[in-house]
């Protein structure tokens, strides 16, 4: 299912913190959607620091990062302080992995998301995406390229 060039769906999840986090509410900016399987994981844990020594830094001022996994926000908030990511963990627990679902990167099998990534407009449209299965990880590169051919657009 490619979402390319429709708007994204909207959702509210709560992050590690507690608090609500609306797409919506982030209309006028762009927002990199990155889901990951499980926290505590090497892959993912591996992807997400990568995001934050490598890539929150150099967009920071122009894009909203956020990762997505189908842990609880209890988990999020334990993983997050362990490994010191600096970004909002969101928890698509409940209903279990309803917004994965709505990207289609829900994997019912192993009741988890898959590695997939969404480059969302300023005006909420998903411009760009990747999907990874199993343990391959995402290449940061690629983000970079997207969001180059978005603000050269």
């Amino acid at each position: 299912m490619s979402l390319i060039g429709e708007l994204a769906p909207d959702f509210d999840l709560k992050d590690q913190h507690g608090s609500g986090w609306r797409l919506s509410a982030h209309h006028g900016r762009p927002v990199v959607l990155v889901f990951y399987p499980f926290a505590f994981t090497g892959v993912c844990t591996g992807e997400l620091h990568e995001l934050r020594d490598d890539f929150v830094p150099s967009v920071a001022d122009t894009v909203e990062v956020v990762g997505l996994s189908c842990d609880s926000m209890f988990a999020l908030r334990v993983f997050s302080e362990n490994e010191a990511l600096n970004f909002p963990l969101l928890s698509d627990f409940w209903p279990h992995g309803e917004v994965a679902s709505a990207y289609g990167v829900f994997d019912e099998e192993r009741g988890c998301a898959r590695r997939g990534t969404f480059l969302i407009d300023a005006d909420g449209v998903v411009r760009w995406s990747v999907v990874n299965n199993g343990p391959v990880a995402r290449n940061v590169e690629e983000y970079r390229r997207a969001l180059r051919e978005l603000t050269a657009a």
